[in-house]
């Protein structure tokens, strides 16, 4: 039963393969280098938005292997905001 649906999406892969190199080639060289570009910013945009998160990868990595990372010292906190010129009312909301 498996290889009959493993078979069926390969098959289906290959005809929407085919579907887009028709279309493809039914584009006109005007056509074609427009898509070129558009693509080549699409991807150039997602490139650098991968750069940008790899940090934020790295901090999600580092969290689920060193519980220390997620370790939170409450008396820094209370320490850095003793000496923030906050008035009192706003500094009652923060806790």
């Amino acid at each position: 039963m498996q290889s009959q649906v493993r078979s069926s999406e390969i098959e289906l892969k290959d005809r929407l393969k085919q579907i887009a190199s028709k279309k493809w080639e039914n584009l006109s060289d005007r056509q074609k280098s427009f898509a070129k570009k558009t693509w080549g910013i699409l991807t150039y945009k997602w490139r650098w938005q991968i750069a940008m998160n790899i940090p934020y990868l790295a901090i999600f990595l580092l969290d689920r292997t060193i519980p220390a990372v997620h370790k939170f010292d409450m008396a820094l906190l209370a320490k850095i905001t003793s000496n923030l010129p906050i008035p009192a009312f706003l500094s009652s909301w923060i806790g």
